[in-house]
């Protein structure tokens, strides 16, 4: 083999790994190019997770960050001394301020400080005021001459609970009937026998 030959080969071998190093090179920067710009909007998407506030699509009003608090309150709902049943699906997560979950429909999960039970009986499509409770097919049970709806927070009456913040442990009886005090009394302890879901 002469010398012009193994020249040849020389400055062909020369030319694949300069071509194979600037392929390789060229490669690696489009990898890292793509990865920065996956950590970049994961990172985003991270932040804007940890600071998602009041404005937040769906958030209820004067609400705090996602997060900002983890409160569970028992609640049992009594219609003629039938219970409500908040464990089938349309009533499980429908915010993710406040909510059942886990088929559980007894206890009520708050992940932000600020929402209230209104917001929780909104979020489920059920109205709920001081004289009325509306089940989303239109039934309502409204106070009258001969039935009654009451709300009870940790066994004390109150007028009205839809600006009631929940705490953790609270419990909650919201009961529409003519009951007697030994028929309300029975649903206090109904509910206080409830087991907290956390």
């Amino acid at each position: 083999m002469g010398r012009k030959e193994r020249r040849e080969r020389e400055t062909k071998r020369e030319n694949y790994a300069t071509k194979h190093s600037a392929e390789k090179r060229k490669q690696t920067l489009i990898a890292v190019g793509v990865l920065a710009v996956i950590i970049s909007i994961v990172g985003y998407a991270g932040w804007m997770f940890v600071n998602m506030t009041e404005t937040a699509p769906g958030g209820p009003e004067n609400a705090g960050a996602l997060g900002s608090e983890h409160s569970h309150a028992g609640i049992l709902v009594k219609i003629f001394g039938d219970s409500f049943d908040f464990a089938a699906p349309a009533y499980q997560i429908k915010s993710s301020w406040i909510h059942f979950e886990g088929r559980d429909g007894s206890t009520v999960h708050k992940h932000a400080t600020g929402v209230t039970l209104g917001y929780l009986f909104e979020s489920l499509a059920l109205g709920l005021d001081d004289q009325c409770f509306q089940f989303q097919d239109g039934r309502n049970f409204c106070t009258n001459d001969d039935y009654e709806l009451r709300f009870f927070v940790n066994g004390e009456e109150l007028p009205d609970i839809r600006d009631l913040e929940i705490v953790e442990d609270d419990k909650i009886l919201i009961t529409y009937g003519a009951e007697t005090p030994e028929e309300i009394e029975s649903q206090l302890l109904e509910l206080e026998n409830q087991e907290l879901i956390k």
